[in-house]
């Protein structure tokens, strides 16, 4: 089993399988960013097969595929089918956009992705198009396409920015409710250029929080999956609600994530630059012992917490580059 410093246990990958995407969500991907990953750097489906395999080898369970956004890439198919079938591989979820997920929601299913989180931060056109540069209608379509597979639980993500989108919260309750979707709010970070820029919109969500509790009954409850939300059952509906709080409430404490870049950088902390280059060592014919003792040594160094409230301008990478 692969275990940190800390004694917590790594048991989930979150791998990007593009750096690229078709919003430009201005606290993730400003429009000046212009330094994408080359496709020639990117871990093809075989290597990205590999590289979970020795990932599985140690105790990895849970793989989640990320962007940028995923279905930007066209071997994305090739890529959750590959991954699927490697011994010890017990979940494979997909975070996306939803913007072309009306084409792909049957494809990810067959491929053996079973669980989907869906960014939407608005019901508004006008703020749609403003945070993302594009257009809802495409999305909201990409969520009933996903409904229809069957593909259970799909978790909204939606990022809450003061004066912006924290007067929709009410709305996007309502909404999760009327199409069986769970919802999770999420704290602006101040990760790349992007995300910096957004701190002034940032909103405790003890204050959301607060405000729900007027309207709602909230009851504990728990949910699948190996993310990090504190999760409330909605008065007595099936609506469930999740608070996902890096900079108030950091969960740093219970993480059991790292994250692998498209060029296949090991990153063992969203808010810290220290990484590991798995990909020399794939193409270098790395055997898989070389390979496993190059990550346990990589999760050997994992810090014990971000510091985004301390350095808030120390990363300088987007959002998008990882996934969040």
């Amino acid at each position: 089993m692969l275990n940190d410093p800390f004694g917590r246990k790594i048991d989930y990958l979150r791998l990007s399988v593009t750096d690229r995407c078709d919003f430009r969500c201005f606290y993730c991907l400003p429009k000046s960013h212009r330094g994408f990953e080359t496709p020639d750097d990117w871990l093809t489906p075989a290597e990205t097969e590999r590289l979970v395999a020795q990932f599985a080898a140690l105790g990895v369970r849970h793989v989640r595929l990320t962007g940028g956004e995923p279905l930007v890439r066209k071997e994305l198919t090739e890529i959750a089918s590959r991954i699927a079938t490697v011994p010890g591989i017990e979940e494979l979820s997909l975070s996306t956009n939803a913007s072309r997920l009306d084409r792909f929601a049957e494809p990810l299913s067959q491929a053996g992705v079973t669980r989907l989180n869906i960014s939407l931060d608005s019901l508004d056109e006008g703020k749609f198009k403003q945070i993302t540069g594009s257009r809802l209608q495409p999305v909201l379509a990409g969520i009933e396409a996903a409904s229809a597979t069957g593909l259970s639980p799909i978790k909204i993500n939606m990022v809450v920015m003061r004066g912006l989108n924290d007067d929709e919260v009410e709305k996007m309750v309502e909404y999760c409710l009327a199409h069986n979707l769970t919802l999770r709010f999420i704290e602006t970070m101040p990760v790349g250029e992007g995300g910096q820029a957004a701190t002034e919109r940032y909103i405790p969500l003890t204050e959301i929080e607060a405000r729900l509790r007027r309207r709602y009954k909230l009851q504990t409850a728990a949910m699948q999956g190996s993310g990090p939300a504190r999760y409330f059952q909605v008065d007595d509906t099936g609506l469930v609600i999740g608070f996902i709080t890096p900079q108030s409430q950091h969960f740093c404490e219970t993480c059991n994530r790292v994250r692998v870049s498209v060029s296949g950088d090991l990153h063992l902390c969203l808010g810290q630059e220290d990484k590991l280059a798995l990909r020399p060592l794939l193409r270098q014919g790395a055997s898989d012992e070389v390979l496993q003792q190059a990550i346990r040594a990589a999760i050997a160094r994992k810090p014990e917490r971000h510091h985004f409230n301390e350095t808030p301008t120390a990363i300088i990478r987007p959002m998008s580059a990882l996934g969040g």
